[in-house]
């Protein structure tokens, strides 16, 4: 009678573990140290642009590629609708209403008229 023992959930096991050691060190390093770590003023002022430049990558591919490629015509849905929203934004300053505008632009070209 042979004996073999399966250590296919090693690897996994091992990943899972480390990754969620890793992940707990990096979000709890903040409160590691006693008093407030001091950054230089060039780091402050460049981590105030880091929610826009992140909300930027999010949104830039999903308005300008499809299947990973760029868009080749005008005729997409989400070029009025983003560019509506962008105006209302700036004219009014209103969130709700900005999403409002350009689903309200998007929703007839994309559904309607299949664009």
């Amino acid at each position: 009678m042979s004996w073999s023992f399966d250590w296919s959930w090693v690897e996994p096991t091992v990943a899972f573990l480390g990754l969620g050691v890793i992940t707990l060190i990096s979000r709890s390093f903040f409160m590691i140290p006693e008093r407030e770590l001091s950054m230089p003023d060039w780091l402050k002022r460049g981590l105030k642009y880091a929610p826009l430049a992140a909300l930027t990558a999010v949104i830039a591919p999903e308005l300008f590629m499809t299947q990973g490629e760029f868009i080749h015509t005008l005729r997409d849905a989400r070029l009025p609708g983003a560019l509506c929203a962008a105006a209302y934004y700036f004219w009014r300053r209103d969130i709700l209403g900005t999403i409002v505008i350009g689903m309200a632009v998007y929703l007839p070209l994309h559904i309607g008229w299949g664009w």
